[in-house]
């Protein structure tokens, strides 16, 4: 039961996960490996500097346990001589004596050798892991920097992408529906250039058709009709022709100018 409770939660986990790294900005994902990158840098960088520390105590042990060796060894050889010269004074108590301490100086030159031997092998361990240690820091630095620089590319590349997603978008949606009641840039220009084309040819047919040309003799023999009657109302007026010859002109300019307003109109 518990170990079925354990798959499940780590099924909750992955799904939840792969949701976020689905939704997560990119930008802020290169932004947070690069942190972790740096921070496990720096609990190695510490890692490596206790291998470091601890390589230099065994040296110092070491460098202070061959010291006390030379003494208890100097002591030692001192002892020996003290006694070798009570020997020969006949001093038996006095000999006793210092061949007693000369003994004690070499059981402690024993301890000391044995130490000696044990930090020398801990020391050239120490020493081997503080070389790795080092190497290890050089390589994660080679490879953080590294990692520096693909950020700083994985960024570029990044903006461009985005640049060009909406470059993409812009396009795409100058060919495609906004929706099903909006019609796309393409089709609207299609219906305007349609339009265009079909008013202008329905004007060109107009121009050139039969009924056009007879309306437009009527048209001309309608005005030439006003024109008669306008100068019998100037006659029986008394009205001079060339003080009215502008009005009748005007008049019939408005006239013409009205009728083609009424044709665009119908059109």
């Amino acid at each position: 039961m518990i170990k079925l409770m354990r798959r499940w939660w780590k099924y909750l986990v992955a799904k939840a996960s792969g949701d976020f790294n689905a939704r997560a900005d990119p930008k802020i994902q290169l932004e947070q490996a690069i942190m972790e990158a740096q921070e496990q840098h720096r609990q190695l960088k510490e890692q490596a500097a206790n291998v470091i520390a601890h390589q230099k105590q065994t040296e110092i042990k070491l460098n202070r346990v061959m010291e006390d060796y030379e003494k208890v060894s100097a002591n030692a050889r001192q002892a020996v001589m003290m006694a070798d010269d009570a020997q020969k004074k006949g001093e038996q108590e006095k000999f006793l004596q210092y061949t007693q301490t000369a003994e004690s100086f070499a059981n402690r030159m024993i301890a000391l050798e044995r130490e000696i031997e044990d930090l020398k092998s801990l020391h050239l361990q120490a020493s081997q892991a503080s070389d790795k240690a080092k190497l290890a820091v050089n390589q994660n630095s080679a490879l953080l920097q590294k990692k520096l620089g693909e950020q700083k590319k994985l960024l570029s590349q990044l903006d461009q992408a985005k640049m060009q997603e909406q470059l993409n978008k812009a396009t795409a949606s100058l060919s495609e529906q906004v929706g099903q009641d909006v019609p796309s840039f393409e089709e609207v220009r299609d219906r305007v250039e349609q339009r265009y084309a079909k008013a202008k040819g329905a004007a060109e047919l107009a121009e050139s058709s039969m009924e056009g040309r007879m309306l437009e003799v009527e048209q001309a023999s309608l005005n030439v009709e006003a024109q008669s009657r306008l100068s019998e109302i100037r006659t029986q007026l008394g009205l001079d022709a060339g003080e009215t010859a502008g009005l009748t002109d005007t008049v019939l300019e408005q006239a013409q100018a009205a009728q083609v307003e009424g044709e665009g109109t119908t059109a």
